[in-house]
């Protein structure tokens, strides 16, 4: 490709997103923001692919912070009838079929975040969080997940701030020899599962790229086989004792951004994905076979 893709100037506009949602909630006494749910409820987090990643770090920040015991679900894997205080269903384009499926057919009341205006979504949810302004041309999401989940932990306490200054760094990286491996594998530990999860899409996505994702403990009990020199294993957040010795052992690259936030370090994802997929002369912002939202007949 000759022009940038849209994908590389959306990824370099997250360090002021996350600063905005941070901000507007700490600030801001809009309804739009304060739907999200209280302290000590009980709390079903949903989406699909990407937002179904970040339902899954969600989920597991808000437990740790004490915030209230809290499920994350792929949208098809939802289980009806389970009791919950609320729902909190993220879907960019606000059309994905099982999102949708869910809404209608639960009575627990829903809080939808999407970044677009007049869809279903916003019809059907109870309440709904609109983060146009992170909306994306390309098709592979950035920085309207790591939006989300920067507004959902500024809803949980937590001060964005380093996370926004580790991010601009992150901006600045060198992600040419990351580009050039083989394979990575992605680990993480609780709310780092879902970034994991993430960063593996990515470079599936955007470049066709062999890649995995682990909770860090298991990763020993098998996907450790296939590290090797040439390869990787990028680790999100702080590491089991012992595990980063393992993996030396094996002779594959460790990646380990142990000074920035994980969502920092996601971006750094982010970017190496797209610069596997344009030395490889793909699209990123269109991969193959995917579409902005997926609708089932």
């Amino acid at each position: 490709m000759t022009q940038q893709p849209f994908v590389s100037t959306e990824i370099a506009t997250q360090p002021d997103l996350w600063r905005q949602v941070s901000d507007g909630f700490a600030q801001s006494d809009s309804a739009q923001f304060r739907a999200l749910p209280q302290a000590g409820q009980r709390v079903a987090a949903v989406g699909c692919g990407t937002s179904w990643f970040m339902a899954m770090a969600y989920a597991a920040l808000r437990e740790d912070l004490g915030q209230g015991e809290t499920d994350a679900f792929a949208g098809s894997e939802f289980p009806a009838g389970r009791s919950y205080d609320a729902i909190v269903v993220i879907s960019r384009s606000g059309t994905t079929t099982e999102v949708l499926d869910l809404i209608r057919a639960t009575d627990v009341p829903t809080v939808a975040i999407t970044a677009t205006p007049d869809s279903p979504i916003v019809e059907l949810a109870d309440r709904t969080i609109l983060l146009d302004f992170a909306d994306e041309q390309s098709v592979v999401q950035t920085r309207f997940a790591t939006t989300t989940l920067a507004l959902l932990r500024a809803s949980l306490g937590e001060d964005l701030s380093k996370a926004a200054a580790d991010a601009q760094t992150a901006l600045t990286i060198d992600v040419d020899d990351l580009a050039k491996l083989e394979q990575v594998t992605y680990v993480g530990t609780r709310w780092n599962v879902g970034l994991a999860h993430e960063a593996a899409l990515k470079q599936r996505e955007a470049a066709s790229a062999w890649t995995e994702a682990y909770p860090a403990m298991d990763y020993r009990h098998g996907p450790i086989a296939i590290a090797q020199p040439g390869r990787g294993v990028w680790v999100f957040g702080e590491p089991p004792a012992g595990l980063l010795d393992d993996v030396k052992a094996t002779g594959a690259t460790i990646v380990h951004h142990a000074d920035l936030d994980p969502m920092a370090s996601l971006v750094v994802a982010q970017r190496v994905a797209v610069a596997k997929s344009l030395a490889l002369g793909l699209n990123p912002d269109q991969p193959r076979s995917l579409s902005r939202s997926v609708i089932l007949d």
